[in-house]
């Protein structure tokens, strides 16, 4: 049973598990549910994804009740007005404050712009040494990606040697090879926090917020972070 965060008679919002798939994909023929399809059958109806976040990715999944309302979501994605906020783990004490400007290439190597601005929540520093370092550390951050390209906040932190805890592509294998060893953790720690924009229909204030997953939870509690600063 999927979590529903938010309803109405135009929109509904799940907060997706990491590993979920929001649909069928030739890329990912291993798997067997879909958010789309599990969606549907809980409420005994058809529902439209109007954006995506990554399988690995967990948090705010909004969905269209009607085709045209699909549409008009999505048309408010395309324009920047859908204000989004993840949460991330990444690797290193990253700084106070940041904004990646840094343009991103499609499939077809053409350059697009992109914008992430980021915000350090709190960093800690495990016992566990790393390489030449005797110790590991790690910060929680809150991330508002400006446009939505093809996996923006893992090549935006990847980008400023600061990817994030179990990104495969884009991330450290060092790491990522550790955190499977000492926690028995492979989830990606990139969770869709927030959601906020005016409905629409009605032109409403909607603002929608996702618990972090299990998993994303563990992770914070064995480094002692909290969302009090979120």
């Amino acid at each position: 049973m999927l979590e529903i965060l938010y309803q109405d008679d135009h929109l509904v919002a799940i907060n997706k598990p990491h590993g979920l798939l929001v649909h069928r994909s030739k890329m990912a023929a291993d798997a067997r549910e879909f958010a789309l399809q599990m969606l549907r059958d809980q409420l005994g109806c058809y529902v439209y994804p109007t954006h995506r976040i990554d399988r690995k990715t967990g948090g705010i999944l909004l969905f269209a009740l009607s085709k045209e309302v699909e549409v008009s979501m999505q048309k408010l994605f395309a324009e920047g007005k859908v204000h989004k906020e993840y949460l991330a783990i990444l690797r290193g004490h990253t700084p106070d404050a940041l904004t990646i400007d840094y343009a991103l290439a499609r499939e077809d190597g053409v350059l697009q712009d992109c914008v992430t601005h980021m915000r350090t929540l709190q960093r800690c520093e495990l016992p566990f040494a790393m390489g030449k370092h005797n110790s590991s550390r790690y910060s929680l951050v809150l991330a508002n990606p400006e446009s939505g390209r093809m996996h923006q906040l893992r090549r935006h932190f990847a980008h400023i040697f600061h990817p994030i805890i179990g990104d495969r592509p884009h991330g450290c294998n060092k790491q990522n090879r550790f955190f499977k060893e000492q926690f028995a953790m492979d989830t990606m720690m990139l969770h869709a926090f927030r959601l906020s924009f005016f409905h629409p229909l009605t032109n409403e204030n909607i603002a929608i917020s996702a618990t972090p997953q299990p998993e994303f939870q563990r992770m914070m509690n064995i480094m002692e972070f909290s969302l009090a600063l979120a």
